[in-house]
């Protein structure tokens, strides 16, 4: 892995602009933004709708997992004496516990073909 001379990120090489002189070991963005290549010359390039689209497809894959870890901290910390809330709760919880997993394996062969879809 190479590191972009002017913005000093660590990238694969794919990532980089060829070329000797001032275009030697310069990122996609940073030769972009400094005028150096065009967006038709680097495939590999990113542009900010692809990048908020590529977290957004992972954020929706993962955010069940946080949130359940967040139920789990909330039902120890609070709901554990109540009788009747920390009961449903705990229900909600184990219930959420064992579906999450199956429909995060379900569901993987759809986040793999929309990241596909977001890459250029």
């Amino acid at each position: 892995m190479a590191t972009c001379r002017i913005c000093r990120g660590v990238y694969p090489q794919d990532q980089f602009i060829s070329g000797n002189g001032p275009r030697y070991l310069v990122c996609n963005r940073c030769g972009i933004e400094q005028g150096y290549v065009s967006t038709d010359e680097t495939p590999t390039f990113y542009d900010d709708a692809t990048v908020r689209g590529r977290y957004t497809v992972v954020a929706r894959r993962y955010a069940p997992w946080f949130w359940l870890l967040i139920g789990w901290m909330l039902w120890a910390l609070f709901f554990v004496g109540t009788p009747l809330w920390g009961n449903a709760a705990l229900a909600v919880l184990i219930l959420s516990t064992i579906g999450i997993p199956v429909i995060h394996l379900l569901n993987g062969a759809k986040f793999q073909a929309n990241l596909r879809r977001l890459s250029p």
